[in-house]
């Protein structure tokens, strides 16, 4: 078996469970009271959750002041990089794009799906404030688990986008953390 076959095949086996799942949490997101809370949470993960961190994070942790604030603020300009030139170079169509059994609950912010920057942002922001102020993982655990959730469940990303902008994120988040000690 070559190089190519191989990877051919673990691909194949990831893309059938991917796509299953994918569908099934679409269709359950067309219920009226489940789209109204992911396209809510979904919305907040656009930006103002993240941005409001960053702005009260002095008040929150006065003894370090800005240097938290500035940590998010770098995580934040490295991931929207990142994001942008892996979705540029993979180019790999929205499901609701690919597949007309999904349906876009909400309108997408760009064009292609892989990775989720919204799960990025939000795996990496929350890694960042949570090692800082471990008390904020009550509401930022909940928080980043229902925007990645969001993305899948609103058509706009497959699983495995998700899953792979979660290691992207922790990766950023914690290298943030080691750079800046």
């Amino acid at each position: 078996m070559t190089a190519g076959t191989l990877a051919s095949s673990m691909i194949e086996r990831v893309r059938v469970p991917d796509l299953n799942l994918c569908r099934r949490l679409n269709r359950w997101g067309r219920g009226a009271g489940v789209r109204r809370y992911f396209s809510l949470v979904s919305r907040l993960g656009d930006g103002l959750v993240w941005y409001a961190l960053i702005a009260l994070f002095p008040l929150l942790d006065p003894e370090r002041r800005w240097q938290v604030s500035l940590q998010l603020a770098l995580v934040g300009v490295v991931a929207l990089v990142l994001y942008r030139w892996l979705k540029h170079h993979t180019r790999r169509p929205r499901p609701f794009a690919a597949h007309r059994e999904i349906v876009a609950l909400v309108a997408p912010l760009d064009e292609y799906s892989f990775p989720s920057g919204h799960t990025l942002h939000a795996v990496s922001f929350s890694t960042v404030a949570i090692a800082q102020l471990p008390v904020l993982a009550w509401v930022l655990v909940p928080f980043t688990l229902s925007v990645a959730l969001s993305r899948i469940v609103l058509g706009l990303h497959y699983p495995s986008d998700v899953l792979v902008a979660t290691a992207i994120g922790s990766v950023l988040g914690w290298s943030a953390l080691a750079l800046m000690a």
